[in-house]
């Protein structure tokens, strides 16, 4: 329950003094803690090994590139423009700013016209008429930072919709470049099985010939169709995969699943990315990730909440006020017209809510503790995937390092076999085994290259994906670095 007192412009000089009475009187509002939660962040990745280097801030700007794929860099750029959960978040970021200017209106005055026109008549006499025209002003009095919390926080969820739009960008950017390279992955890995069939098949023939010839049996002959026929079953599935993969690009640049398959059916290479990424230190990546900046607003946004909450348990106070025309006809209206005005001060006092605005602190409080969580949880998530995509990039060099020496010595025996067995040197069992570890090597060189590039994409993403604070889009280059956000406790580990 709340007490409003009211003051006439008669007694404005009161209402002055009254206003310094409550204003001094009432307990200034608590100063809180706004720090973020300490997170002891290493000084250099554990896994980077010597490319640990400091680099640029603007070295990731459309990192995409970077993998000298004019289609791929077409399909990132229309995705950014197109892709229908970027346009959700672009929208919620312009809610988020008409929300801001809402709240900012409402610390200045508000100014209303007004206008009325009366016809009366009493019992016994001549009707009359009566035309007003004027306008009505209010304004609240933001003594205790109530309105400026509000709008503290409107901002700062503002300023978190503007990341959260940059993370968008990023994670779809990501994605379509993921998607891309799997499906030129798939698409070698077809290419491959094709060749291993064609192959296969060429050594059934050579099984059929001995087998008329009689210098071999039927056995070896049905060894070879089961060999070719496996290698076969393959194709439709790798087909599969290219074409629904194709389906999900198409998705992501905001067009129909088949929109893509004319301008993707060209076979082509699967992109690989140089190995000259110079890594920034972990505080400086963790500056440039947009799901880490949006976080922190997030905390500012819930800080300012919990400060219009406690504000709401103090005295309020509006200052109101009106001024118009009043006359009998509307000709006389702004020539002889009356004027009329009116002053109204009052003050809203809480007395009585059972403890409601109270709870409404507490919950607020909560509020902000589960943003600070959410905050260290995705500062924590950030650095794991740095940490997991650099480890995962120096495997994958090292076995594909292994796995080609291994397809370049399985190709040679598969060769010699194939002409021994011509030949009647061996059996045909050797020559089935020297095909299948072929067909395996080949396949898990074209997987373990589009691994190392998907690799690579991962970790531009974990990087922050080229997005710099006080940009909107991840498209344009960072001309500055930002240097307003928190300073991020370094643990020292080298």
């Amino acid at each position: 329950m709340k007490t409003h007192i009211a003051i006439s412009y008669r007694s404005i000089p009161a209402a002055i003094v009254l206003v310094a009475v409550f204003v001094t009187g009432c307990t200034s509002l608590p100063q809180r803690n706004a720090a973020l939660p300490e997170i002891a962040v290493p000084a250099a990745w554990s896994s980077a090994g010597s490319t640990s280097e400091p680099s640029s801030t603007t070295s990731l700007a459309q990192w995409w590139q970077r993998f000298n794929d004019p289609l791929l860099s077409k399909l990132v750029t229309q995705a950014l423009q197109a892709n229908t959960s970027v346009k959700s978040a672009q929208a919620a970021l312009l809610q988020a700013r008409a929300l801001r200017d809402v709240q900012a209106a409402s610390l200045m005055p508000s100014m209303n016209g007004t206008a009325s026109a009366q016809r009366s008549r009493s019992a016994g006499a001549s009707a009359s008429n009566l035309f007003s025209a004027g306008l009505d002003a209010s304004w609240e009095a933001d003594v205790f930072g109530a309105n400026h919390s509000a709008l503290n926080a409107t901002e700062a969820d503002a300023q978190a919709s503007a990341a959260t739009l940059a993370n968008v960008q990023v994670s779809i950017a990501a994605e379509v470049a993921v998607d891309y390279i799997q499906m030129r992955g798939t698409q070698a890995r077809l290419a491959i099985a094709r060749d291993n069939l064609a192959s296969q098949i060429e050594t059934l023939q050579i099984t059929d010939w001995r087998l008329q010839a009689g210098l071999t049996s039927s056995l070896e002959a049905e060894q070879a169709r089961t060999a070719s026929e496996q290698t076969r079953a393959q194709i439709p599935t790798l087909v599969t995969s290219v074409l629904q993969t194709q389906h999900s690009i198409a998705v992501l640049t905001g067009q129909t699943p088949d929109a893509l398959q004319t301008q993707l059916a060209e076979i082509g290479p699967v992109p690989e990315a140089a190995d000259d990424l110079a890594l920034n230190i972990p505080a400086e990546t963790l500056r440039q990730r947009p799901d880490v900046r949006a976080a922190e607003h997030q905390v500012s946004a819930a800080l300012a909440r919990v400060d219009q909450a406690d504000a709401a348990r103090y005295p309020s106070f509006q200052l109101s006020g009106s001024l118009g025309l009043q006359a009998m006809t509307l000709g006389s209206l702004t020539g002889g017209g009356t004027v009329v005005s009116a002053l109204l001060g009052s003050i809203s006092v809480p007395v009585f809510d059972d403890g409601a605005a109270k709870a409404q602190v507490h919950a607020q409080e909560g509020a902000f503790e589960q943003a600070r969580m959410n905050y260290q949880a995705v500062v924590l998530t950030a650095l794991k995937d740095v940490e997991d995509t650099l480890i995962a990039l120096r495997g994958d060099r090292e076995r594909l390092i292994s796995l080609r020496n291994a397809a370049e010595a399985a190709g040679n025996a598969a060769l010699l076999a194939r002409q021994r067995y011509a030949s009647g040197v061996i059996d045909f069992q050797t020559v089935l085994d020297t095909q299948r570890t072929l067909l395996s090597a080949q396949d898990s060189v074209a997987s373990t290259a589009t691994d190392l590039s998907s690799d690579h994409v991962r970790l531009y993403k974990a990087l922050g994906g080229g997005w710099q604070p006080g940009n909107e889009s991840i498209i344009s280059s960072a001309t500055k670095a930002d240097t307003s956000v928190s300073n991020i406790p370094s643990s020292g580990r080298p």
